[in-house]
């Protein structure tokens, strides 16, 4: 019988519901005359943004430029869609001042500002990539308040690609998961196992395929938990759980896992409960070393899976 558990908390980046106003997108009147008002959130080529750990800077667009730069993405709309401000995002020069990234900022941020950050993100890193066509290689150019690109050689439109990949918690119905660490990872850093959606194949294929190639351990009884955008580029993940065997060998994908061990649930506790603690206090480099390993941090999907076993786990115990 599967251990069945949800996740305690929405993913750090899934909290932000945004108000995209997908029908103003084309219509650039109104968009110039709410350009007036509009605020902008500048992010530069490292996906830096002007803010803290807390809270984005955002910009008064007319201190920028005089209309909406043409490649200026609209991201959301604050208010009633007839009088509501309209918030942009742009690549650019960051002012002086504090900056931050997602992964540093995503779960510490409002949900609002979650949301415009890796919404921006996400489309950005899309347009970096797409500035020539598919087809006949020619050009393109932002159209669409920046939802979209067309080729002006053959006239081919385009639009922000989102790369579905899958991660999984694989568990043994008890007191135990499986997790596993990438060579370019930081010293003792596990995580769950993920990989992405091929084409011509579900998501939950993958998930058989990912852990079957990635450590040699089939699985069973996948159940879905949630998703998160992840713009590293753009990727979207799709979380789930499934039930192994802890009996079989592990064998870890050269070049892809440098580790792959089972985990109790006494050192999951104590590495997540180490890294909240960490979080609050200036002695993270104290606390971190206690922990038998490092988990995913607080931004990532796979932290709120983890986390959820956890309290899953001792709320039956």
């Amino acid at each position: 019988m599967i251990n069945a558990f949800e996740l305690a908390n929405t993913p750090a980046l899934s909290r932000s519901a945004l108000e995209r106003a997908a029908e103003l997108r084309d219509a650039p009147d109104v968009l110039e005359a709410g350009w007036k008002h509009a605020k902008l959130l500048l992010l530069n080529e490292q996906n830096h943004a002007f803010g803290t750990a807390t809270r984005l800077h955002l910009l008064a667009g007319p201190d920028v430029a005089k209309a909406p730069p043409s490649n200026a993405i609209l991201i959301a709309i604050e208010g009633e869609e007839e009088s509501g401000r309209h918030v942009w995002a742009v690549r650019g020069s960051l002012p002086p001042g504090p900056v931050t990234t997602l992964r540093e900022a995503g779960s510490l941020l409002s949900p609002r500002d979650a949301g415009l950050f890796t919404t921006a993100q996400a489309v950005l890193n899309w347009h970096d990539a797409a500035r020539y066509c598919a087809v006949c290689g020619g050009p393109t150019a932002a159209i669409s308040a920046g939802w979209a690109r067309r080729c002006q050689s053959c006239g081919r439109e385009d639009y922000p690609r989102t790369d579905p990949a899958v991660i999984c918690l694989v568990h043994d119905g008890g007191d135990r998961v499986l997790l596993a660490r990438q060579p370019s990872w930081p010293s003792g850093r596990y995580s769950l196992l993920a990989g992405f959606v091929e084409a011509g194949e579900s998501a939950e294929a993958c998930v058989h395929r990912e852990v079957g190639e990635e450590v040699g351990v089939a699985v069973r009884d996948i159940r879905y938990l949630g998703s998160q955008p992840w713009p590293f580029p753009r990727s979207l993940m799709l979380g789930y759980h499934a039930l192994a065997d802890p009996a079989q060998p592990i064998i870890p994908e050269p070049g892809e896992i440098e580790e792959a061990r089972w985990f109790s649930l006494t050192e999951v506790e104590s590495a997540v409960a180490t890294m909240a603690a960490a979080a609050r206090t200036t002695r993270s480099r104290t606390l971190t070393a206690a922990a038998t390993f490092t988990p995913p941090g607080a931004v990532s999907i796979a932290h709120g899976i983890l986390t959820a076993w956890v309290q899953a786990r001792r709320a039956r115990s």
